[in-house]
């Protein structure tokens, strides 16, 4: 018998597993990939761990436990970029299946096997961990436990879809793949998934033990994960599972949830290798779908806005001015998220108002009662501004006034510290417009928030001339400690993400205004693929918003507006009155049922999502933003463009930039000037390979 890990391994090169040899018998295998600081699964990962595993299983160790050599965490899943490659290749097949049949030889290993689990432990990671016989997990708030793949446009592909519902049963096993929502170690072990709970000074030798011990799983969770993967469960639950994936999620856009839940159904009650192949062949083919390359290409921009927001702020205090549903909801937002905040308005009212949308938020967001008080201290009430005077950070977040708002600056900046920085929250005013008489151009600039502020991921970080480049690096830290993505924008009217929906919305407007119903319109666009109509959009803004922002943007960009954006009747300003132009009822709009024999026109969707695709290559031709890529992820984390479709900028790419440029000057011939094509559709990058 081999007397060290040396012995055992010799001869094998080894650069991402790091084998060793405990006393107690037990052979601790470390996944440390080389020259990465997060472990993830590559080819040549999972050739070297088939490699390993032969040598185990040649001579058997005591107990086999799987840990990562990483403090950053377990496994984060597959290397992408690999997969990307693949894709293009064509050798998706051959990728899965190299991942499939390491894991299968993991699970068929003769001795216990342990997943030794801290930090996060996503996709490929899980999946893994599903091989092993037993899973320990850290009690770390950091430890998360996931299958994310659905998110990503497919589904998991190396054994986690054919396993994890045999383990934890078919519903705890399908909402977690079928949403991606990631388990804390505790909630992991409720549903049967990690078998044990230890510290993470314990994880090694907790993990040690199980795999000379063992354990048994209660004969209750054993017996319902067997029968709900029964034909007959199979035949009842998959309907069920589709009907509710389709409420958030359409088949036609977003395939892979029903893929799941198909492959699940004909194949779940059959052995293991029918079930592995049957995964297989659904996620190569849902691999090659435009949706899966657009979400994949998503997160690829996704890592870039973290990116910009690296290094340290240098921002602990924030103070934030104007209590109104925007500054309140910043400053709730910020304190939630760590940061001393304080909040001014010229009356104590409006303050009281947001401190109780504050508490709202912080009974919904900190699970744990006993924290609430330490987040709410965090957050005070400053009618005065005394705040201003130690804050590294000012927001000012008051009406679209540009007078008001220098007026504002006048009596702020001179108060401030040094180093600290004043920023807007303005939503379509431009930045050379405020700053005059500002003292310190190179420390102000715009930080765009959306509503809902603790739901939207964007914050539009707006620059001007005479910003210095430091300031736009610290407000991308920051944004990226509130778990938010920043953009940045030059500071033209609109910036990006009001100027390029701004078109869309005031289309909606006309066409409603010309007597075609709301809901009629709303289908046109959800059927596209936005994720609410613009009608209900506009109510939902508020209608007094959408008039402020159409009084700045309408001249810039040559348009009228209609009449009902241009007078708002008092109490009638939409979702936050309870009356718009739909009628709001515990948050939701009170559509009205469309006339019988209504058939909406045939040109609707063009109507409405022309002059946004036009917008938006009118912005990357001015240089809103540096590139196409970060204008498809602002649109799209702004908006909430169709995500399936990967951007406007992608989707004129795949659809064909000469083929809407001609369906865009039919409109022009047939409704006027408001169609005609903005400058920018020669642009190259229109016309790209798509991803």
């Amino acid at each position: 018998m081999a007397n060290s890990a040396a012995d055992r391994f010799a001869g094998l090169p080894l650069r991402h597993w790091k084998p060793q040899q405990r006393d107690d018998g037990v052979l601790v295998l470390y996944f440390d990939r080389a020259d990465a600081s997060v472990n993830a699964f590559s080819q040549d990962v999972l050739i070297e761990l088939n490699d390993v595993l032969e040598r185990i299983s040649l001579e058997l160790p005591k107990g086999l436990v799987i840990a990562s050599g990483k403090a950053s965490g377990f496994i984060a899943g597959a290397d992408l970029k690999e997969f990307q490659d693949f894709d293009r290749k064509g050798t998706v097949n051959d990728a899965i299946r190299r991942g499939q049949l390491t894991f299968q030889k993991l699970a068929m290993l003769r001795c216990p096997t342990v997943a030794a689990i801290h930090g996060f432990c996503m996709g490929g990671g899980t999946e893994i961990s599903l091989a092993c016989r037993y899973r320990v997990a850290s009690s770390d708030a950091s430890t998360r436990i996931g299958l994310p793949e659905v998110q990503l446009g497919i589904f998991p592909g190396w054994g986690g879809s054919a396993r994890l519902p045999q383990l934890v049963g078919a519903p705890a096993a399908m909402d977690m793949m079928l949403t991606g929502r990631a388990l804390s170690a505790k909630a992991a072990r409720g549903i049967g998934l990690v078998d044990l709970v230890v510290e993470a000074s314990d994880l090694i030798d907790s993990a040690a033990k199980l795999a000379l011990k063992g354990c048994t799983r209660p004969l209750k969770q054993r017996i319902l994960a067997r029968a709900s993967n029964t034909f007959a469960a199979r035949k009842l639950l998959a309907p069920q599972m589709a009907k509710q994936v389709a409420r958030k999620a359409p088949k036609a856009f977003y395939p892979a949830p029903y893929a799941l839940i198909a492959t699940w159904a004909k194949n779940g009650g059959r052995p293991i290798r029918a079930r592995l192949d049957a995964e297989r062949r659904a996620v190569v083919k849902l691999a090659g779908t435009s949706t899966a390359r657009n979400l994949i290409r998503i997160f690829f921009l996704t890592e870039r806005m973290k990116a910009l927001g690296k290094g340290e702020s240098g921002i602990a205090r924030v103070h934030v001015v104007g209590a109104g549903v925007m500054g309140g909801d910043i400053a709730a937002f910020a304190a939630y998220k760590g940061f001393e905040v304080t909040l001014q308005d010229r009356e104590q009212r409006f303050i009281d108002g947001a401190m109780a949308r504050a508490q709202a938020l912080f009974e919904k967001k900190v699970k744990d009662p006993a924290k609430r008080p330490e987040v709410a201290a965090r957050l005070q009430s400053d009618l005065n501004g005394d705040g201003v005077a130690t804050a590294d950070l000012v927001i000012e977040a008051i009406i679209e006034n540009p007078d008001a708002k220098r007026d504002l600056y006048n009596a702020v900046e001179p108060r401030l510290k040094a180093g600290a920085l004043l920023t807007t929250n303005t939503s379509s005013i431009p930045l050379d417009e405020l700053r005059e008489h500002i003292a310190r151009p190179a420390l102000f600039a715009g930080l765009h928030y959306f509503n809902p502020v603790a739901q939207m991921p964007l914050v539009e970080i707006i620059h001007h001339d005479g910003m210095a480049a430091d300031t736009e690096r610290r407000l991308a830290a920051f944004c990226k400690a509130l778990g938010k993505f920043p953009v940045p924008v030059a500071g033209t009217p609109g910036f990006l993400v009001n100027r390029v929906l701004f078109p869309y919305m005031l289309e909606a407007a006309t066409a409603y205004a010309e007597g075609i119903p709301g809901p009629a319109i709303d289908k046109a666009a959800t059927r596209f693929g936005m994720p609410m109509g613009p009608i209900e959009l506009l109510d939902t803004v508020g209608l007094d918003v959408a008039a402020s922002v159409g009084k700045e943007l309408a001249p810039f960009l040559g348009l009228d507006v209609p009449a009902a954006l241009a007078t708002v009747e008092t109490g009638k300003r939409g979702k936050k009155d309870g009356q718009g132009i739909y009628s709001w009822q515990n948050g939701k709009a009170i559509k009205p049922e469309l006339p019988n024999g209504f058939v909406a026109p045939e040109d609707l969707e063009d109507r409405l999502i022309l002059p946004l695709l036009n917008e938006a290559v009118a912005c990357l031709h001015a240089g809103v933003v540096s590139d196409a890529d970060l204008l498809d992820a602002g649109v799209i984390f702004g908006t909430g463009f169709a995500p399936f479709r990967g951007g406007p900028i992608q989707h004129i790419r795949a659809t064909g930039a000469d083929a809407l440029l001609a369906r865009l000057q039919t409109l022009q011939a047939k409704y006027g000037e408001r169609f005609a094509p903005r400058p920018g559709w020669d642009n190259p990058a229109l016309r790209a390979p798509v991803a």
